[in-house]
């Protein structure tokens, strides 16, 4: 175990966890929300520091990120545990491992290890996805610092539940991140996450300020959060608030996990997502689960052409230069391109 940071010690032996929203009041002898916090005796420990459970060589565009080094790999890690409960999560068996078995479990790494194996592959960044990086955010912390020592960029895949002193202990070596943005109403995070709105988008706005590249998800569930005027809050939210550059991936829904009452999304919601996108003046929306259609490329906002043709996670052609240029008619795309 390693001791925890971001925690205050409280009257009896409980402590008080700041890692995320939740702000756990936590007893002696037991975890957070998460399942992978333990107070010890009013010391506040991570039972999974170094205990990774998955690592692969993903492309970057299966983060989603599709404006940030495309076509290159992350080399992308993941620990046990999450501090959300969502009913349709599709990595349930490890974000929710803790909870259904009572215990922690992982291949045992160094953060040494981490960005030497990313360099070794040949990966320009390290992504902590699968589960919520923030439950092991002290092992993602030393590995990040040693990444950026390395040359290596930092990505987080997140529900966006962190706190602003997490953000703060983490800056600058948090470069990019794509942001679960589940709906648009307090009413779906209480009912399938367990948890609250108003913090996602309050760290949304704050990674936007400390200068991270954002891009945002939303997974449309039929019946659930696919309400159009739902949609066309979202984007206007993401124009106003994070800036019309920010990249929207419509994602589609498969039933999965405690979800199952619920049919695939049909591919005409999310054609009509894109379009709600489009139209509130978002300069790049992405349909997501759906290989071979049109909104999975990336297009020149100013002149419309075709820059980057996609099928699933794989590019088949980029017309961008490294300086991140139209080479048309000379708009800046916005993202990091080399």
């Amino acid at each position: 175990m390693r001791e925890a940071l971001l925690y205050d010690r409280l009257e009896g032996g409980e402590v008080r966890c700041r890692l995320c929203h939740h702000r756990c009041r936590i007893p002696p002898g037991k975890t957070g929300l998460c399942g992978v916090r333990k107070n010890e005796e009013g010391v506040l420990y991570s039972l999974v520091y170094g205990k990774v459970i998955a690592h692969h060589l993903d492309p970057i565009e299966k983060k989603p990120l599709f404006h940030f080094l495309p076509g290159s790999l992350s080399y992308s890690i993941a620990t046990v545990g999450c501090n959300f409960r969502c009913d349709f999560c599709q990595n349930f068996e490890i974000s929710q491992f803790p909870h259904h078995y009572g215990y922690v479990t992982g291949e045992e790494m160094r953060p040494e290890e981490v960005v030497e194996e990313a360099r070794r592959t040949g990966c320009l960044s390290i992504s902590y996805t699968y589960t919520e990086p923030t439950v092991y955010f002290e092992f993602a912390l030393d590995c990040a610092r040693l990444a950026s020592e390395a040359g290596l960029k930092n990505v987080f895949v997140s529900n966006g539940y962190m706190t602003p002193e997490a953000l703060d202990t983490i800056y600058p070596h948090l470069h990019g991140a794509n942001i679960d943005l589940k709906a648009f109403r307090e009413d779906f995070y209480k009912r399938h996450c367990k948890a609250r709105l108003k913090p996602v988008l309050e760290t949304l706005k704050y990674l936007k300020r400390q200068g991270v590249w954002l891009e945002v998800t939303t997974l449309i569930i039929p019946g659930e959060n696919d309400d159009p005027e739902e949609l066309r809050e979202i984007a206007r939210f993401l124009r106003d608030e994070l800036g019309p550059e920010t990249p929207w991936h419509v994602t589609r829904f498969y039933p999965t996990y405690r979800l199952l009452t619920r049919p695939p999304t049909p591919v005409e919601t999310l054609k009509r997502a894109y379009e709600i996108g489009k139209e509130e003046g978002l300069r790049y929306v992405y349909t997501g689960n759906v290989p071979g259609e049109a909104g999975e490329n990336t297009y020149c906002w100013a002149c419309g052409r075709l820059l980057i043709e996609r099928f699933g996670f794989r590019i088949l052609k980029k017309e961008i230069p490294p300086e991140g240029t139209c080479p048309h008619c000379g708009a800046k795309i916005d993202g990091l391109w080399s």
